[in-house]
């Protein structure tokens, strides 16, 4: 089958930057004399930014509104994104791949837009893709089915003619249930779930040079 869209996850799948968020959510509990705990890691890790926030204020009772929250990890992430954070390896080469086969390519991402943005400038991403699509902006989470329905549909394609390429476990199942082709992509945080996302996708890789 020739795809319609093929939809590729940032954080995870395309940069390796998910270590990034587990050193904001060790630094940001810190300061407050707090610990992470392998739930609120569990529950930040497949959230969209202020559900996460939300979650983050009532879990450990804190003072701070969500949105100061947000803006202190949004601080603590912002060089990270846009200096230090690499492209996984064999992203550049798929892209450059796909893009000289004439395939469609869509940046689909839970990540927040501000961030998502200086990476996507800092590697030059947005010349591949035809359009950007953050979950955040529709005000869901990227493990609700909804999420691939509305991307499709902005896209004017049908979510059977869609592939997504995502690292997280329950986002692609979600993908797939709406018809979705999945390619599982293997990240060092999602580790312990691997064997779920290989039951999950159609296809799953340990490295994007696999793809190749």
């Amino acid at each position: 089958m020739t795809p319609d869209m093929i939809f590729f996850d940032l954080d995870g799948t395309l940069i390796d930057s998910n270590g990034v968020w587990l050193q904001v959510d060790h630094d940001f509990l810190g300061r407050r004399g707090l610990q992470v705990t392998e739930e609120y890691q569990y529950v930040v890790g497949h959230s969209i930014f202020p559900v996460a926030a939300q979650f983050t204020k009532e879990y450990y009772h804190l003072p701070d509104d969500p949105q100061t929250i947000m803006d202190e990890w949004q601080a603590m992430a912002r060089n990270a994104y846009a200096h230090t954070i690499p492209l996984k390896s064999g992203a550049r080469e798929l892209l450059d791949k796909l893009q000289a086969e004439g395939r469609p390519m869509a940046l689909l991402t839970a990540g927040l837009p501000a961030l998502a943005m200086a990476a996507v400038e800092r590697h030059g991403l947005e010349r591949y893709f035809c359009g950007l699509f953050f979950a955040q902006e529709a005000g869901l989470e990227k493990r609700d089915p909804q999420v691939y329905r509305m991307a499709a549909e902005r896209f004017a394609v049908p979510c059977q003619g869609c592939v997504l390429l995502e690292d997280a476990p329950h986002n692609c199942a979600a993908a797939a249930s709406v018809g979705f082709q999945v390619v599982g992509v293997y990240d060092d945080f999602y580790a312990k779930q691997w064997e779920d996302i290989r039951k999950s996708c159609h296809l799953a890789v340990k490295s994007l040079t696999e793809l190749l």
